[in-house]
């Protein structure tokens, strides 16, 4: 059976924002959260990006939801053992409850220190040996690495929780879905594509989770909805590879000029129909998702916990 989440959206809240997020999610009867890893928003206008690290720990004090990353660029800006440090502690903060999502990245926040941002190739390699380190730091033996990018020397982890948290590998094309099979617990991706799943699936993910998640602007007037998404995520609807190599904020702002509200109106579930919401969130079951994470645009948060609590969780589960 499918789990329904709500996904946090560090670009566009504050701290104190998602812990209330995170609660109200808890109290609407979601089963699960996830939360975005950004050093950086996409634009100014979405304008926030706290440190997840530190929402993480907030966030096993105030709610006993499950938490996932969505997802962790584990390769430029935060060396390997760092992260694993931190996904470990994150681990025992959440009695066990944290999932470690991890994929290739975008140059928007890795590129930060100056380093020079890989093609996808190199990218998928630096991930591949990235998840090596990190599952050896997660034994609590010392190590010692000198791989192609990475060296850890001496290492060892000492706060751990009872059980490693799982891994679960990003991708949104063939070779990403099929590094996934190969050495993750389970598979990230965004869309509801039964192709890539099934990717995943043969390339050795076998019956592993595969999950998921959408954006939706939940609102009464629907044209209001419409130009609230286009204002403050426009850089959802470009296309190719332009999100994983525009550098900044200003660039994401530049390429926006050619959405429309017309792509939004037409790619966005926005306003308050129950079954239009409810179709978009059953896709990813349809496709073979374990886990389904809904994020809603803009800062009317309570409307939309109260319209998934009463009308569009029920009716999911009923239909399940």
């Amino acid at each position: 059976m499918t789990s329904y989440g709500y996904f946090l959206s560090c670009e566009e809240s504050g701290p104190v924002e998602l812990l209330t997020q995170a609660r109200l999610a808890e109290q609407a009867g979601f089963d699960v959260l996830a939360i975005s890893d950004h050093y950086h928003p996409w634009n100014d206008e979405q304008g926030q990006s706290p440190f997840v690290w530190s929402m993480i720990g907030a966030l096993s004090q105030v709610c006993s939801l499950p938490v996932t990353t969505l997802v962790t660029c584990p390769t430029v800006r935060m060396h390997p053992a760092l992260n694993a440090q931190a996904a470990a502690t994150s681990g025992v903060l959440t009695e066990g409850r944290f999932r470690f999502g991890v994929g290739t990245g975008e140059a928007l926040n890795e590129h930060v220190l100056g380093d020079a941002w890989p093609d996808a190739a190199e990218r998928m390699e630096m991930l591949e040996e990235a998840v090596q380190v990190i599952r050896h730091l997660f034994s609590g033996k010392q190590i010692t690495h000198r791989g192609k990018h990475y060296t850890v020397q001496n290492a060892r982890l000492y706060t751990l929780p009872e059980e490693p948290p799982p891994l679960y590998i990003s991708g949104f094309g063939p070779q990403a879905a099929a590094l996934a099979g190969r050495i993750g617990d389970g598979f990230i991706t965004m869309g509801p594509d039964e192709d890539l799943v099934g990717q995943f699936r043969r390339a050795g993910g076998g019956q592993k989770p595969v999950i998921g998640g959408l954006k939706v602007c939940w609102g009464t007037d629907r044209e209001r909805a419409v130009k609230t998404v286009h204002r403050l995520w426009p850089n959802a609807q470009l296309p190719g590879e332009l999100g994983q190599v525009l550098p900044t904020p200003a660039h994401f702002e530049q390429a926006s000029e050619l959405v429309t509200e017309d792509m939004v109106r037409s790619s966005v579930v926005c306003g308050d129909d129950v079954q239009e919401h409810a179709q978009a969130v059953r896709a990813y079951a349809e496709a073979g998702f374990a886990e389904v994470y809904v994020n809603q645009i803009g800062p009317d948060q309570h409307g939309f916990f109260d319209f998934y609590r009463t009308d569009v969780l029920p009716r999911l589960r009923a239909e399940a």
